[in-house]
């Protein structure tokens, strides 16, 4: 289904990724670093969907987050920096699947287990400057 751009979809969006962010923070230091790096994941893909939305381009799916971050960076000179941002996250483990899924992992370990020397404050703040980047960007400061 594709998305229908105008900045106030893109900032509908933006709302749940701040919300996406805050469960995130809910989450630190109760044993379950996966969660947390899911739920940025999440919060980040939303609101580089945003981003796309108010360019005045249809959403219909992407690549993942590093093509969007990619793309936008290429067409937004403001958002220099943004792949570096992003690469950062993902090298830290953050991603929609090895964070959730037993198949991503050798046997027998599982998502849960599989992050334990995270730093979970680090992530969180990482995750919190790109999202204050695209927000500026959207415009819902």
């Amino acid at each position: 289904m594709a998305l229908t751009p105008s900045i106030p979809e893109a900032l509908r969006w933006l709302r749940q990724a701040m919300r996406d962010l805050q469960a995130a923070h809910n989450d630190i230091q109760h044993c379950c670093p996966n969660w947390v790096l899911f739920k940025v994941h999440q919060a980040l893909e939303k609101a580089l969907v945003a981003a796309v939305l108010c360019r005045g381009e249809a959403f219909e799916g992407h690549g993942g987050l590093m093509s969007m971050a990619q793309r936008l960076e290429a067409e937004e000179p403001e958002l220099m920096g943004l792949v570096l941002d992003v690469q950062s996250l993902c090298d830290h483990g953050m991603d929609g699947k090895a964070t959730q899924y037993p198949s991503y992992h050798p046997f027998p370990m599982i998502p849960s287990d599989a992050f334990p020397s995270v730093d979970e404050e680090a992530v969180l703040k990482q995750a919190q400057k790109v999202l204050m980047t695209l927000k500026k960007h959207v415009g819902g400061e």
